[in-house]
């Protein structure tokens, strides 16, 4: 699977990708609002990668690796997953979720990444609704959800303090 916007390409998550994917989980900034601990080791990394390549298998979705065209680079993840463990009452529903590399936010990168997982949930998956949930003080990540059309419905609470439950139903979305 491959999916390209205008400045970035969508694309499984490979191996290759264990460097640039430990910077984004060794990064204190990064992980600020995400409810684990930073990873000290690159094999953590390779064990989120395949973690996800798992998912890619198993549930037919996952998220991927955004590339910036101008560089090659690996800037973050963003896309679609399916809770297969209940959160805040759901399960078994897709969630958009996204985290980027300090040096890539405020360039809208968020933003057309996840036009573009909505696009492939909406669209080529058929969904009915797409979830999505941010920490209720990550300003930036409850602005794009807000900014994307996504409604607050409800809170809930996890260990490290409230998460703001969002929701997108395909009738409300506008690609």
């Amino acid at each position: 699977m491959k999916i390209e916007t205008k400045r970035l390409i969508l694309r499984k998550l490979e191996e290759t990708d264990v460097e640039r994917m430990f910077l984004l989980d060794s990064n204190p900034e990064v992980m600020k609002y995400i409810g684990v601990p930073i990873l000290t080791e690159k094999s953590q990394s390779l064990g989120v990668i395949r973690m996800i390549r798992n998912q890619y298998d198993k549930n037919g979705t996952g998220r991927l690796a955004v590339i910036e065209k101008e560089t090659g680079l690996l800037i973050g993840w963003s896309g679609l997953k399916l809770l297969t463990e209940e959160i805040n009452g759901y399960k078994n529903v897709l969630d958009l979720g996204y985290r980027y590399l300090p040096e890539s936010w405020g360039k809208g990168y968020a933003m057309e990444a996840a036009r573009a997982s909505l696009d492939l949930g909406f669209i080529d998956m058929k969904a009915d609704a797409i979830y999505a949930f941010a920490h209720s003080e990550n300003a930036g990540s409850n602005h794009i959800l807000t900014k994307l059309g996504f409604e607050k419905t409800n809170e809930f609470e996890e260990p490290d303090g409230i998460c703001n439950w969002y929701e997108l139903k395909r009738e409300k979305y506008l690609p």
